[in-house]
């Protein structure tokens, strides 16, 4: 198997290590940019990685003197700075960092905070009236509820980050800036997204961060003048670890306004760089397909892509002019996304990559701090996520007769186990190996591809498989097909097989601009004969052969997986 080594990068034992490094290294460079608006008026501050430190250690310095020393801090809020600098100040004060879902209803919410025994909630003033609850309610362990902003009755963040800088001034304090960090010990308590049951919490570690921190940076590219848009939310591991990854390397972050404003923030603040889910970056390719389409221009722009690959492989580079429109679309600046989370459509991949952008793949999970394996910048292969890190172990085991297996994995990045749940960290840690319960297979020349969830495969009477992502990626194609789910149905004619069965979501504005006159009867007829065409390209045991069409959006998580089995119980009945 290949595993090498692309970039240079310097390996810390804890994310303690990796701020102080990146506040000496790149001091003066701008670690966020915050939007102000007031009234009419919008300004926006610069944070300097010097200036980011200052104020962890004084938001930190003044958690200990309030006594969470050695206690846990959940945080809840919107992507901002003052969820970043309560994060880190937990984390590098040795204090337990409880990130929670915003998007949570007040008895999950309620949940998390009572399962984690959290003593103390951070929280943006968004959602005031679920802590209010909560704080009424009386069920949790919770000493004090520190608002992001001045709030009638709460203590603030601000005003704590003041009254922490004068107690360092005045020598009063250094005991959080001093505090050693056992790299070992559950620095971070993450609940997982629950697409399966009850969430999990899982238990990681300083070095399980920074190691993965370190196997990202020996194999993408990032610059200290890259611009990038925080647009994951930094409750799920992917974000945050990926927040951890841009300050090693003293770039600039800027935070989003929204979904709907993500191509104004790529122009507002120059973006180079975006790490999103499948689901915003299809979203913004279709985008540009729908613009290219609009202007005719579709035949002239796949003419020009061959153009383009052919002088690539004679070095020469065209694209950045080629293109040029379509990529000032973009805020003219954007040169490398990183895709995670679920499978890409690999026409959507390649798509970005002919136009000049960099695209590469992760895969990882919550449990794996999060990245197992991932493209790189000089080695892609189409449907592939790439090689695993430099640093993890990745093996497929009890493989079927082609090769396809559950991928187990070992290496510093792997989780704890699960807080307080002995029984299911026993399913999946054995003999130091964490068993994914993600199918896939290595080629002969290392590349790891992935083919589902070993929970979502759909076995038939006669014995074969399917792995619903697979048709899904093709049926999601569809211009008119806003999303879908592939499932088994139990069939009439034998209630022991299955018959393979389909959900769509259409989109209602393609609906409205292509076919007009259509009623939902004939717009199911078109999606069925695009269904038909995709199934000629399969064997016939992967036929789609019934197909239900809504417009209601499909259950998901908050991180905008599809929640198959609640899903599928809803169809069901």
């Amino acid at each position: 198997m290949k595993k090498e080594r692309y970039l240079e990068s310097k390996e810390f034992q804890n994310i303690k290590e990796i701020i102080y490094n990146s506040a000496k290294e790149f001091a003066n460079n701008v670690a966020f940019v915050i939007k102000h608006k007031k009234d009419k008026e919008v300004t926006y501050e610069d944070i300097t990685y010097k200036k980011l430190l200052e104020d962890i250690n004084a938001f930190g310095t003044k958690l200990y003197e309030l006594g969470f020393k050695n206690k846990r801090i959940a945080v809840v809020g919107r992507n901002r700075y003052e969820w970043v600098v309560a994060h880190l100040a937990n984390v590098l004060g040795g204090i337990v960092s409880v990130p929670l879902d915003k998007e949570l209803q007040v008895d999950e919410l309620e949940s998390c905070l009572v399962r984690s025994k959290a003593d103390v909630v951070v929280f943006d003033e968004k959602y005031i009236d679920n802590i209010k609850e909560i704080e009424k309610r009386e069920n949790t362990n919770l000493k004090e509820y520190i608002c992001m902003s001045k709030q009638d009755g709460y203590k603030d963040f601000w005003t704590l980050k003041e009254q922490g800088e004068k107690l360092i001034k005045e020598q009063k304090r250094r005991d959080y800036i001093n505090a050693k960090i056992d790299k070992d010990k559950m620095a971070i308590l993450l609940f997982t997204s629950g697409t399966t049951a009850k969430s999990k919490a899982v238990m990681l570690s300083q070095k399980n961060i920074a190691s993965n921190v370190y196997a990202m940076l020996l194999v993408e590219k990032f610059y200290p003048t890259d611009v990038n848009l925080a647009f994951l939310p930094f409750h799920h591991i992917f974000g945050s670890t990926e927040m951890i990854v841009m300050l090693a390397v003293g770039l600039k972050t800027a935070f989003p306004d929204g979904l709907r404003y993500v191509a104004q923030n790529l122009k507002e603040y120059k973006v180079s760089v975006f790490v999103g889910v499948p689901l915003l970056i299809e979203a913004i390719y279709k985008n540009i397909e729908k613009e290219v389409e609009k202007q005719g221009k579709t035949k002239l722009i796949n003419t020009a892509k061959k153009a383009s690959n052919f002088l690539l492989k004679l070095h020469i580079d065209i694209r950045k002019k080629l293109f040029k429109q379509i990529l000032d679309a973009l805020g003219g600046h954007m040169r490398f996304i990183i895709s995670g989370g679920a499978p890409l459509d690999k026409r959507v991949a390649q798509g970005f990559n002919d136009l000049g952008i960099e695209l590469v793949q992760g895969y990882g999970l919550t449990e794996t701090s999060p990245v197992i394996a991932a493209e790189n910048y000089l080695e892609k292969k189409s449907g592939s996520i790439g090689f695993p890190m430099d640093n993890v172990e990745v093996e497929i085991v009890n493989k079927d007769e082609d090769g396809i297996g559950e991928l187990r994995v070992k290496g510093p990045n792997v989780m704890l186990g699960y807080y307080e749940n002995e029984e299911e960290t026993k399913k999946v840690l054995k003999d130091g190996w964490f068993y994914t319960g993600d199918l896939g297979y290595f080629d002969e020349e290392g590349y790891l591809f992935l083919t589902g969830r070993q929970k979502d495969m759909i076995v038939l009477k006669n014995g074969k498989k399917v792995f619903p992502e697979e048709l899904e990626i093709l049926i999601n194609r569809i211009d008119l097909v806003e999303e879908c789910i592939v499932f088994g149905m139990p069939d009439e004619k034998d209630q022991n097989d299955l018959k393979l069965s389909v959900k769509v979501v259409y989109n209602k504005e393609v609906a409205k601009e292509k076919y007009p006159e259509a009623s939902e009867e004939d717009l199911k007829k078109i999606i069925w004969e695009k269904i038909k065409e995709i199934n000629k390209t399969f064997p016939p045991y992967k036929y789609i052969k019934n197909m239900i069409l809504t417009d209601e959006e499909l259950i998901k998580t908050t991180t905008k997986k599809v929640k198959r089995n609640e899903e599928i119980k809803k169809i069901l009945g």
